[in-house]
């Protein structure tokens, strides 16, 4: 690494990024402006597709294309949702460079994604996940340990990286550390113990580029590192979300609130996403088999979107739920992506050339 050049690993051989920082594919927050930002900053940014319906993402992907030219980037998609092949399809039509998945995808949508000269990049939370995706042909996996923000398991990223990296050691599988990172201390950090870079999404939604009312943003920037926790009572799995008032009460709530609440949002999500309720109850089923889930807590995860909207886009941080990583609790500013970026990178050269001397 020069003076103010880039740092190559396997993830920017991979995806052609000039840094190897990710913006995730945050529901709601990862939109055009914030995901060209980033891809303009010389990191990946990921658009968020699981809330589009698909002419949403193609007139999404077109406005990234225009406001970031030549500048590659990923789009963010749920592996279980009925139409991903067709929304694949689209991306290599569009020259989008990374598939990036949500959940687990299958073998045959990896093998889609190369089909369309795509990067295919799963998140995972265990080892044996990186290890099953590896083995079906992913090209790089996003690690997220348990101080990440959204849905996330129990193991923290300074324990669950490296078991990753050791288990993929010599697979050519890049590996990116999520959970807790916010600066060049921690990309070298992550790039110490094996790691080819680092995904960011509390982070970049805390940036002048993120499309979310200031007041939620305030709302994050008043956090401490103990101002978050982690609910079953969002969607029936772990979720890291802030610790705010409404949370606590769903924590309070018992099935008498909590399943008639869900049901409506499930009507609400069908309303805004356009998604027919007996798509909905497909993929529902689909999903209560891969995750094991009862019919009570699929019908609660029509809750996600609703209540993530309420916060992300119409502002009601006292009706929302504001998904986030502990790490919201050491970031005071809210900086471009361009100042961001560099100044991580700054801090990288800093401390790798402290560590020489």
């Amino acid at each position: 690494m020069t003076a103010g050049g880039p740092l190559s690993t396997r993830l920017t051989d991979l995806t052609g990024i000039r840094h190897p920082i990710v913006q995730t594919g945050m529901g709601y927050v990862a939109r055009p402006r914030l995901v060209a930002a980033a891809a303009n900053a010389g990191a990946l940014g990921v658009l968020a597709a699981a809330t589009l319906s698909y002419d949403e993402l193609t007139a999404a992907v077109a406005e990234v294309k225009a406001a970031a030219p030549g500048r590659p980037f990923g789009v963010n998609l749920r592996a279980d949702a009925p139409d991903a092949a067709r929304r694949i399809a689209l991306m290599g039509r569009e020259g989008v460079r990374v598939a990036s998945f949500a959940q687990a995808p299958t073998r045959e949508l990896i093998r889609a994604a190369h089909d369309e000269g795509m990067v295919a990049v799963p998140s995972v939370g265990a080892r044996r996940h990186a290890e099953k995706v590896a083995e079906w042909g992913a090209d790089a996996v996003i690690v997220q340990g348990g101080e990440g923000g959204g849905h996330t398991g129990r193991v923290p990223t300074t324990l669950l990286l490296p078991q990753v990296v050791d288990a993929l050691r010599g697979s050519g599988v890049a590996v990116v550390g999520a959970g807790g990172f916010f600066d060049g201390r921690g990309l070298v950090a992550a790039l110490a113990y094996g790691a080819d870079g680092i995904a960011m999404g509390t982070r970049f939604l805390l940036t002048s580029d993120a499309p979310v009312p200031r007041a939620v943003q305030d709302r994050y920037l008043a956090a401490d590192v103990t101002g978050t926790l982690v609910t079953t009572e969002v969607d029936g799995v772990p979720h890291r979300v802030l610790a705010t008032d409404f949370v606590r009460s769903l924590e309070r709530g018992g099935p008498l609130v909590r399943y008639p609440r869900a049901l409506r949002n499930a009507v609400r999500f069908s309303r805004l996403s356009g998604t027919p309720l007996r798509a909905m109850l497909r993929e529902g089923r689909a999903m209560r088999g891969a995750r094991e889930l009862s019919w009570p807590q699929v019908l609660m995860a029509a809750n996600t979107p609703v209540l993530l909207r309420a916060a992300m886009v119409e502002g009601r941080a006292d009706l929302g739920v504001m998904a986030s990583g502990q790490v919201a609790g050491v970031i005071a500013d809210l900086p471009s992506c361009a100042e961001l970026v560099d100044r991580i990178m700054a801090e990288t050269e800093e401390v790798l050339g402290r560590l020489k001397n």
